[in-house]
């Protein structure tokens, strides 16, 4: 509450023309990232960049992707930090939009597949990314006797009624995540007739991954729904932080073609910072091996350069979708809202 209040607080001083100390100016010792309340980073990591470049890292937390960006957007003419992370794939084009990044084609693009490159002007730059799909839980399917759900028709089948939990798309990014994907499955036209029958199988909607994992997922609660909205790297954080060691994951991921949609972050220069120099610097090191071999453990998705190497329990039990359901970042623009209200219409009214 104290932190939302205080982002309020000085974005309204910011569009007065007050500059706070600590915000980044030319003379400053400081350079300020702006990221959702997600991002993680090691201290050793934080460590190696402000001593190659003898600068301090602040970080500006702000809430969820969507928060974080209305902030930026607000604040754009006097913007409250130096660079920007975690706008992702369902907000790229209304970040693009705002017209408040710089440009910068970074020399570690090179290490980049071209398929997470999403915005060829440079301005925004992928850093990581991962498939939110269905997780099931493994010790209760082979207990019934039940195949878990290989598709995402199998979810409205009898056998399956009353055992799927998902998140709002209205307050949840994987919830949105996987709205878009059965919008990319079934196509705009179909997607709601799937959502009306997955009502009607008594599927169960929380407003976050947090009250739907940690709350009714039985593989990792007292819930008793078996199959839940999350990603396809959840079944290494069970196995990462586990108080015992476990050769198997109580989990596992569906991957499989139609099933899961990709999110991928970015991260960009906020026009008007006073240091784009050391700015394109952050960019960089985000971009090279240190930070990204980093990305695995701290926020449970994956580094988006290539040479990166991950940790053995990523290799061992994190899933990537082969065929990931694809909504173009524009169409995902252009209709989030409505998408948003059909399902919340179909779905919980």
């Amino acid at each position: 509450m104290y932190k939302i209040g205080w982002i309020i607080l000085l974005t309204a001083a910011l569009s007065l023309g007050w500059v706070p100390t600590g915000i980044a100016s030319d003379t400053s010792s400081e350079i300020i990232l702006m990221a959702h309340d997600s991002f993680s980073v090691s201290k050793t990591v934080v460590a190696e960049f402000e001593n190659r470049h003898q600068v301090r890292l602040r970080f500006l937390k702000a809430g969820d992707t969507g928060a974080m960006l209305n902030q930026a957007i607000l604040s754009k003419n006097n913007p409250m930090a130096d660079v920007l992370f975690g706008v992702d794939n369902t907000f790229l084009s209304r970040a693009l939009a705002a017209d408040m990044f710089i440009p910068y084609p970074s020399p570690h693009l090179g290490d980049i597949p071209d398929e997470l490159e999403l915005d060829p002007t440079y301005r925004l730059l992928p850093v990581d990314y991962g498939d939110v799909c269905l997780n099931y839980d493994r010790k209760w399917f082979a207990a019934k006797g039940l195949a878990p759900p290989a598709r995402l028709e199998d979810l409205i089948a009898p056998a399956y009624e009353g055992l799927t939990v998902v998140e709002n798309p209205a307050t949840s990014s994987p919830g949105l995540a996987f709205l878009l994907a059965t919008i990319g499955h079934f196509g705009p036209d179909g997607f709601l007739d799937f959502w009306k029958k997955l009502r009607d199988a008594n599927v169960q909607v929380t407003a976050s991954w947090k009250k739907a994992y940690w709350g009714s997922f039985s593989a990792a609660s007292k819930g008793d729904r078996p199959i839940v909205v999350s990603y396809a790297s959840s079944p290494a954080a069970e196995v990462h932080f586990a108080e015992k060691a476990m050769e198997e994951s109580p989990s596992a991921a569906v991957v499989q073609k139609g099933t899961a949609f990709r999110q991928i972050e970015f991260v960009g220069i906020l026009r008007g910072t006073k240091r784009a120099d050391m700015a394109r610097k952050l960019v960089d090191f985000m971009l090279e091996r240190t930070f990204q071999e980093d990305i695995p453990l701290q926020m449970f998705v994956f580094p988006a350069n290539k040479t990166a190497a991950l940790p053995a329990v990523f290799k061992r039990h994190a899933r990537v979708a082969e065929h990931p359901v694809s909504v173009s970042p524009q169409d995902i623009a252009a209709h989030r809202e409505e998408w948003i209200e059909a399902w919340t219409e179909t779905v919980l009214r």
